[in-house]
């Protein structure tokens, strides 16, 4: 097996998060090749970061002994994989596939047998700390698979992680994303409740912030949301169309399990709300805009 440092890395997709983690892989000395849906964004990807660009997944993989994915859904996944002009049939054996897309356990566990018919090994490895995260490279990554293949990537991973942390089996990484995005939404909850509060009541909400974002109520979503929150300020950051793709792998895995999740309903349908006032493409922290009388600026 090559060493971790140098490798050859195809990289699919560029959104939010994708164009920061592959620029990071660059700076970290690997040589990365680029694909994504929309043309122009790997084109201008080039122009700002260097490495190579393809006009197609088998071109894309052609050479690459890791392969990361940053897509949308399951389907885009499997597509990818294993779809009519699917990579996996043109993917050395002996490579490693890295999916830090958020999709079901069951997607995981089935492109891990996939990949298992090329000989390549899969790992399931979503990711959390947004855009910021991608951006300074300090994302936490939660992974599923075989406990050599994570050690192989890992140094790799650490050009934009803090953290990688081999949660268990294949799948084991997406169910420890949908715990982080229960969390994350039961969070949001309380403080657009909170804040909505505060501004009714008449505070002067920066100095409540100031107050208790140091104490017991602080969080990573109040020290970066608290202040666009109060400020109406959404048009950037995790999506509330993501958030709700996410919700619905998350309850669905629910009903399978048999788990009780009534906060969880409640704010997915606060979501749809949302998307219903235009707000499918504001950050999730605009859970506060169906609690007071302001709607986000532009």
């Amino acid at each position: 097996m090559p060493e971790p440092s140098g490798l050859r890395i195809a990289f699919f997709g560029l959104g939010t998060m994708g164009e920061p983690m592959a620029a990071h892989l660059l700076r970290a000395g690997h040589a990365v090749t680029v694909f994504n849906r929309t043309h122009s964004k790997a084109v201008d990807f080039l122009a700002k970061y260097g490495g190579c660009i393809a006009l197609s997944p088998a071109q894309t993989v052609k050479s690459a002994n890791v392969v990361v994915s940053c897509v949308g859904q399951d389907d885009d996944v499997r597509q990818l994989m294993c779809g009519e002009q699917g990579a996996l049939p043109h993917l050395s054996s002996g490579a490693v596939w890295v999916d830090h897309t958020t999709t079901s356990a069951s997607l995981a566990r089935e492109m891990h047998g996939q990949a298992a018919l090329y000989g390549v090994s899969f790992i399931d490895a979503p990711v959390s700390g947004g855009s910021i995260g991608a951006l300074q490279g300090s994302l936490s990554i939660m992974c599923g698979g075989e406990q050599a293949v994570v050690d192989r990537v890992s140094p790799m991973l650490s050009a934009y992680a803090k953290t990688v942390i081999r949660i268990g089996d294949i799948g084991a990484g997406q169910l420890t994303k949908m715990v982080n995005q229960i969390a994350v939404v039961g969070v949001l909850q309380g403080l657009a409740e909170a804040f909505a509060f505060g501004k009714k009541a008449g505070l002067d909400m920066p100095k409540v912030l100031d107050a208790i974002s140091q104490g017991a109520a602080g969080s990573w979503q109040m020290t970066h949301r608290g202040t666009t929150m109060v400020n109406g300020e959404f048009d950037f950051g995790f999506a509330v169309d993501w958030m709700r793709k996410d919700l619905t792998i998350c309850l669905e895995q629910a009903k399978q399990q048999g788990s009780s999740m009534p906060l969880t309903q409640i704010v997915d349908q606060f979501y749809a709300e949302l998307q219903s006032m235009g707000g499918g493409r504001w950050d999730t922290s605009s859970l506060i805009c169906r609690l007071i009388d302001q709607a986000p600026p532009g």
